[in-house]
């Protein structure tokens, strides 16, 4: 079925998506951007100190890296309602398994094949990369069914911030100038560092949002063992840092230009610390994955126009 339903149930209309809806819902593509941002970072910082670029290395690399994000996406959800964590007092968007649009076992069953899709696109990597992408690789599908699954996962403790900034930032960055430079250096690990930290910052207001229905569910973030107050300065200090971590890198051409970051950062921090909760949180946290690829894009933008200094 193409169109979406609609089935009446006494005075309430239920809307029920289309099977193509109901599938990019649970695969959450707004989250694409917080992936794709640090490959192309790490690309554009590659081609800028070498003159050269690997076009199809480079595609399959945001492919899989979108794979593996994909993935996880779908298992999170599924993992989620299993657990009991979805419930109709989330403040997030609509998860597709809690709703009954599909079933869980439908959902790890796409998961699956999305992180087969990026096992095989790992594989043609493993070619030009080696064995330091094939760990970099194995340890990303890991961390992708770790993240909900598993005895301890990683989303349910006060680590997920760190696994998004070593995954969201430092993997990413370092991994896909590696495939293109094929050396490692620490201005790209630096580099990756500072991009996940408001990557980082976006998982911390989805557990801000969600604080009470996460403890009520038994999950202890990060945002739990804060409290608000300290969450908010963390926040803030997630959203400022990369900014002079950035400037201050060995980068080609100048480094001003992420100087028009600040008055972003700034905006976003007050915004939390003046109270924005409940629903006006999902605004929030799209506007600081946002400010995730203002950042990266400013970065590219001075390392690849070095006439501008």
């Amino acid at each position: 079925m193409n169109e979406t339903r609609r089935i009446s149930m006494g005075e309430s209309v239920q809307t029920i998506p289309s099977s193509t809806a109901r599938w990019i819902s649970a695969a959450r593509p707004k989250t694409l951007p917080l992936t794709l941002t640090p490959v192309i970072a790490g690309i554009a910082l590659a081609v800028a100190e070498t003159g050269s670029l690997a076009l199809l290395i480079a595609l399959g690399t945001l492919l899989a890296a979108m794979a593996i994000q994909i993935g996880t996406n779908l298992h999170n959800d599924a993992a989620d309602f299993e657990r009991g964590t979805d419930t109709p007092d989330r403040l997030g968007p609509p998860r597709a398994t809690a709703q009954g649009w599909l079933s869980a076992r439908q959902v790890k069953t796409g998961a699956h094949l999305m992180f087969a899709l990026a096992f095989a696109l790992g594989m043609l990597l493993l070619l030009r990369g080696g064995l330091p992408i094939l760990a970099i690789g194995l340890a990303s599908l890991a961390a992708g069914y770790a993240y909900t699954s598993g005895p301890r996962p990683i989303a349910y403790g006060p680590f997920g911030e760190v696994h998004v900034l070593l995954f969201f930032g430092m993997a990413a960055v370092g991994g896909s100038y590696y495939l293109q430079a094929l050396t490692f250096g620490w201005t790209p690990l630096l580099a990756g560092f500072a991009l996940g930290l408001p990557a980082a910052a976006v998982l911390l207001v989805n557990n801000y949002r969600d604080l009470e229905t996460d403890v009520a569910a038994g999950r202890r973030t990060l945002c739990h063992y804060l409290g608000r107050a300290r969450a908010r300065i963390f926040y803030a200090l997630l959203l400022l840092t990369p900014i002079p971590i950035l400037m201050t890198l060995d980068l080609p051409g100048p480094a001003w230009p992420l100087l028009a970051a600040l008055p972003a950062a700034i905006a976003l921090s007050v915004r939390l610390f003046r109270g924005a909760h409940g629903l006006a949180l999902n605004a929030q946290l799209a506007r600081t994955a946002q400010y995730q690829a203002l950042l990266a894009g400013l970065m590219v933008l001075g390392i690849l126009i070095p006439d501008l200094g």
